[in-house]
C-alpha cells in the first residue's frame, strides 16, 4: 500500500501558516529554582535531551521549512556545553539566533562568544526592582546582582539585550520601577509576561493578578509604548492586541517602529499559528506553557509536524474556539491565552479565563 502523509491544515483565507519564531528548550537544567518556572527546572541531568548531532539536524530541518527566529532557552541554555556551536550553526543557516538566559553565568568571555556565534539579542529576566524582591522570586541569593553583572558584561562586549518581566501580585506594584530600571541600564526592549500557572508556577496560582489588574496593566503598558524610546511587548497577554486596536486613532495606519503600533503586524496568542516550542527531548508544543504533544522531531520532520499537527490545525481554525473567544470580533488579533484556557478548563480551545471584555 502506498504510504500517505498526513494532509496539511487547510489555510485561512488561502494563506499558509508559516512558522516565524521557535523557542527551543536546549536543556532543562538550570542553576536557579525560580518560583514561576514553567519547567520546574533544577540542575539535572535530564535523560533524553537532544544530542549535538540531533540539534544540528533539527536546525537543518527547520531551515528547510522556514527561516524563523530561534530562541535558545531552557532551563539555562548556558549550561549546555555545545550551545555556541549550535548558535553558530543556526547563524550559518541564515537563521536569526537569540538567547534567553538568567544572566548569572554571563561574563565578558561568554558575551564575546555570544557575539562570535552570531547571537543577535539576549533576554535577561528581571522580576523585581531590587535584589530583595528579585532574589526572592528566583529562590537564589545573589541572582539580581548576577543578572546585572551579566548585563554589564554584555554591554561591554556590545551584545544587545532586553529585559523580560513576569508579572504576579508580588511584583505588580513594582512594574513601573522595573520598567524604569530597564530604561536606565540600556535595554533594547522590555517584554512583560503575564503568569501562566503551569509547572512550578501552579504554586503561584494565587499570585496571578486579577482580570481587572490584567486589563489596567496592559492599558498602562500600551500608553507607555506610545512614547517609550525602546520596544515594548506583552507576552502571554493576548488582550494587549485587542487594547491596541481599541485605542488606535481612527484613520491612522500602523507603522513598524520600536514603540507605537509596531506589534499590529502580529497577534496575541501565536501558539501553533506562527510560533511553537520544542522541548529538551524534542516534543513540539504550541508553547512552553501548553504541554500538548504535537509530534517529536526525533520521529518526524519539523516541517511535517508544523503543517499537519491536529492541535495546530485546530488552533488555526478560529471557528473551533469556544465561549466568548469564539464569538469575539477581536479573535484574529487576540485569540486568548490557550495555555491559560487549558489549565482552567482542560480544553485548549475554551475561552480565556482572565478577560473582562464582552464581545458585542
Amino acid at each position: 500500500m502506498e504510504h500517505l502523509s498526513p494532509a496539511p491544515c487547510p489555510s485561512r483565507e488561502g494563506r499558509g501558516n508559516q512558522v516565524r519564531m521557535i523557542a527551543w528548550e536546549v536543556t532543562r537544567s538550570c542553576n536557579l529554582n525560580c518560583k514561576h518556572c514553567r519547567a520546574a527546572s533544577h540542575l539535572g541531568p535530564y535523560p533524553g535531551e537532544l544530542s549535538t548531532r540531533d540539534g544540528l539536524r533539527l536546525i537543518d530541518d527547520i531551515a528547510a521549512a522556514s527561516q524563523p527566529v530561534i530562541i535558545l532557552t531552557g532551563g539555562e541554555p548556558l549550561l549546555r556545553p555545545d550551545i555556541f556551536e549550535i548558535a553558530a550553526y543556526g547563524t550559518g543557516k541564515g537563521l536569526r539566533m537569540v538567547m534567553a538566559t538568567n544572566g548569572t553565568l554571563v561574563d565578558e568571555a561568554v558575551a564575546r562568544k555570544m557575539i562570535e556565534s552570531g547571537i543577535q539579542r539576549v533576554s535577561i529576566s528581571i522580576d523585581g526592582k531590587d535584589a530583595k524582591s528579585h532574589d526572592d522570586f528566583r529562590n537564589e541569593p545573589g541572582a539580581f546582582d548576577g543578572a546585572l553583572s551579566g548585563i554589564e558584561a554584555m554591554k561591554s562586549a556590545g551584545m544587545e539585550f532586553q529585559i523580560n518581566t513576569t508579572i504576579t501580585t508580588a511584583n505588580l506594584h513594582q512594574i513601573k520601577d522595573i520598567h524604569d530600571l530597564a530604561l536606565k541600564i540600556g535595554a533594547a526592549a522590555h517584554h512583560i509576561f503575564l503568569l501562566v500557572p503551569t509547572g512550578r508556577g501552579k504554586d503561584l496560582a494565587l499570585q496571578a493578578i486579577t482580570a481587572v489588574d490584567y486589563e489596567e496593566t496592559l492599558k498602562w503598558f500600551h500608553q507607555e509604548s506610545m512614547t517609550c524610546e525602546i520596544q515594548l511587548k506583552a507576552t502571554c497577554a493576548p488582550h494587549y492586541f485587542r487594547i491596541m486596536h481599541q485605542n488606535k486613532p481612527k484613520g491612522e495606519k500602523p507603522v513598524r517602529k520600536t514603540g507605537g503600533y509596531f506589534h499590529e503586524s502580529t497577534r496575541g496568542c501565536l501558539g501553533g499559528i506562527s510560533f511553537c516550542f520544542i522541548s529538551h527531548v524534542g516534543q513540539v508544543q504550541p508553547c512552553g506553557y501548553l504541554e500538548l504533544d504535537c509530534g517529536n522531531v526525533q520521529k518526524q520532520s519539523f516541517g511535517e509536524i508544523w503543517d499537519t499537527s491536529e492541535v495546530f490545525c485546530n488552533l488555526r481554525d478560529y471557528g473551533k474556539y469556544g465561549g466568548k473567544c469564539g464569538r469575539c470580533q477581536f479573535i484574529s488579533v487576540c485569540g486568548g491565552c490557550r495555555a491559560r484556557a487549558y489549565e482552567a478548563t482542560g480544553d485548549y480551545l475554551a475561552e480565556e479565563p482572565l478577560c473582562l471584555y464582552e464581545p458585542k
